[in-house]
């Protein structure tokens, strides 16, 4: 049987809806498993599914002829029910119904350096999800952004709102630690050129840019104006200030696994570049607008 479509996994969310995008420029069918079918910006063009993990003659149903699964499924951190045990065992129940229904590719986004801090939750989450990948039957693509950028993000808008709106930024340490991003779109170009392989890979999908975190803030202190202090401090007490301002936005700004994360060089990868739009040259394009509005992790995914 002709398999007819792609099925992305949060495609109404960040990288998924750039996924979707280039898949339906390319005249595919897509449909979505999700977990917010009211957010669905592609109107009719995008048929919604729940993910249904718990149901899996209903996940496997769903995903037959199915071409391609793009799996964006994960959660930044634990929240109420949520758990990152739970998250790892409901990519099992996806993947084991995606190799029932013959899905004949996986394409997977993980995150840079998974399996090298066994101690942080986040990342030994990621680490056992892409065993379960590599187990699984399927054949795949597992690609690792390690920052992904672009004008729905997270991480870089809020440090630029932070900087608009705060006399003073708190450096965990000196900043020497660095960080490779990457646009959100390259990312998901490359999404949909691996899935039209066959052979197993790994990619570390990596920007054309490296900066140390220090580099980063200064980069985008420049480009919005601020005239924010970059004041170096303590991991501890650079985290304590983000719980605090947290309470005020009613937000998760940042994880101790982030933080960990981020000062042993989990998001630095020594490798050639696979993006090839620079976070310098976006963000002097989009200085007028990017950081103006906070961006809530909790809003988009908990409320």
């Amino acid at each position: 049987m002709a398999k007819r479509f792609h099925m992305v996994t949060g495609a109404f969310g960040y990288t998924g809806k750039y996924i979707a995008r280039r898949l339906l420029s390319e005249g595919e069918t897509v449909k979505s498993l999700t977990g917010h079918a009211e957010s669905n910006t592609f109107s009719s063009r995008v048929q919604a599914f729940p993910y249904d993990f718990d149901k899996p003659d209903r996940l496997k149903k769903n995903l037959e002829e199915a071409k391609v699964l793009y799996n964006t499924y994960w959660i930044r951190f634990p929240r109420g029910k949520m758990t990152y045990e739970k998250a790892v065992r409901n990519t099992a129940a996806l993947l084991e119904a995606a190799a029932e229904a013959q899905v004949e590719r996986l394409v997977h986004i993980s995150i840079s350096n998974p399996c090298e801090a066994p101690h942080l939750p986040y990342f030994q989450g990621k680490c056992k999800v892409e065993k379960l990948v590599k187990q699984s039957g399927l054949s795949y693509a597992i690609l690792r952004p390690a920052v992904i950028f672009g004008r729905e993000d997270i991480l870089i808008n809020n440090i630029a709102y932070l900087l608009r709106t705060v006399p003073a930024f708190g450096v965990i340490g000196f900043g020497g630690y660095r960080i490779r991003p990457i646009y959100v779109d390259d990312l998901a170009k490359l999404a949909v050129e691996f899935a039209k392989q066959s052979e197993n890979r790994v990619i570390n999908a990596i920007g054309p840019e490296s900066f140390t975190f220090k580099q980063l803030l200064r980069l985008i202190k420049n480009k919005v104006d601020s005239k924010a202090l970059l004041v170096p401090m303590p991991a501890r007490l650079a985290f304590l200030a983000s719980r605090i301002i947290g309470l005020g936005v009613r937000d998760v700004l940042l994880t101790w696994d982030e933080v960990e994360g981020l000062t042993a060089g989990l998001l630095d990868v020594d490798d050639a570049p696979v993006g090839e739009t620079r976070l310098s040259r976006w963000l002097e394009e989009n200085a007028d607008t990017v950081g103006r509005k906070y961006s809530s992790e909790l809003a988009r995914h908990y409320r």
